[in-house]
């Protein structure tokens, strides 16, 4: 049982490692001052705002919540209005129906939500389960998505795009787990997403493909992801595992902020030597 609840366990230590890192005065994640409640799709969905410009959209990883964010925000609330959100069945997001859990449905959510804000053409970043949501409201919503950005994100469960081990551990998590909680977050990891190729080729908007050379998810998986969105940028962080944004949080935001501030290029080393366009 030890060994299915350490993916879990690891996430939450190296977030609060990442945070203690930086002092930060401001309670992200239950910040009263900031904080906001709005009724979407038949839940109560808790999200902060912070900053002003642009509109900026930060979405976290499963099991995670805005707390995860406070590094980000403090950096990017400078130059964006940062969006922080808790997705449903997350952080202090309120969902009295306990159903399960679906991308589908917690994309939607964000959407609704920014419809509700009157927010489009935002730019969005996720992480993981995140990182999937960005992708499906490029998708489903492209007039909510001027630019977004992925760190592990996939496609579809299995071990043909995660590593073994761990496809292994979210199984036999479920196997064990008398939680319902537990039970429905590690349901979504196990099952879902089931994003086609067709679907990436439909995404307009620019958008970076990240991930950790060390990641979660293969390499070769991220690599498909990228090669199917006609406007993507790829970015491998080496020496980071999944969690390459709170490992080296000065690196991230420098390419993040990169992406967003400058022109979108994907010029390549093919059209370079040709002239070809």
């Amino acid at each position: 049982m030890k060994k299915t609840i350490i993916l879990f366990s690891f996430i939450f230590l190296l977030i609060g490692k990442a945070s203690a890192q930086t002092e930060v005065k401001i309670p992200y994640g239950d910040n009263k001052e900031a904080g906001n409640y709005k009724q979407i799709n038949g839940i109560k969905m808790y999200y902060e705002v912070y900053g002003s410009g642009q509109p900026l959209v930060l979405l976290h990883g499963n099991g995670g919540s805005i707390k995860g964010h406070s590094r980000r925000i403090e950096y990017f609330k400078k130059q964006f209005q940062v969006i922080a959100i808790d997705s449903r069945g997350h952080g202090k997001s309120v969902d009295a129906s306990n159903k399960q859990l679906t991308y589908t449905q917690m994309a939607d959510d964000v959407n609704v939500l920014l419809d509700s804000l009157k927010i489009k053409n935002a730019y969005i970043w996720g992480q993981s389960d995140g990182g999937i949501l960005g992708l499906l409201l490029a998708i489903n919503y492209p007039d909510k998505t001027a630019k977004v950005a992925t760190f592990g994100a996939n496609l579809f469960p299995g071990k043909k795009a995660i590593y073994n081990e761990i496809d292994q551990m979210v199984l036999d998590t479920l196997k064990v787990t008398k939680d319902p909680h537990t039970k429905n977050l590690y349901t979504l990891l196990a099952k879902q997403p089931n994003i086609t190729d067709k679907e990436l080729q439909k995404i307009k908007c620019p958008v970076l493909i990240m991930s950790g050379d060390r990641d979660a998810i293969r390499l070769e998986h991220s690599i498909e992801i990228f090669d199917n969105i006609p406007n993507s940028n790829f970015f491998v962080m080496p020496g980071a595992t999944h969690f390459g944004a709170y490992e080296k949080p000065d690196l991230f935001n420098l390419v993040l902020m990169s992406f967003f501030n400058d022109p979108f290029n994907k010029t390549s080393s093919v059209q370079l030597f040709t002239g070809k366009k």
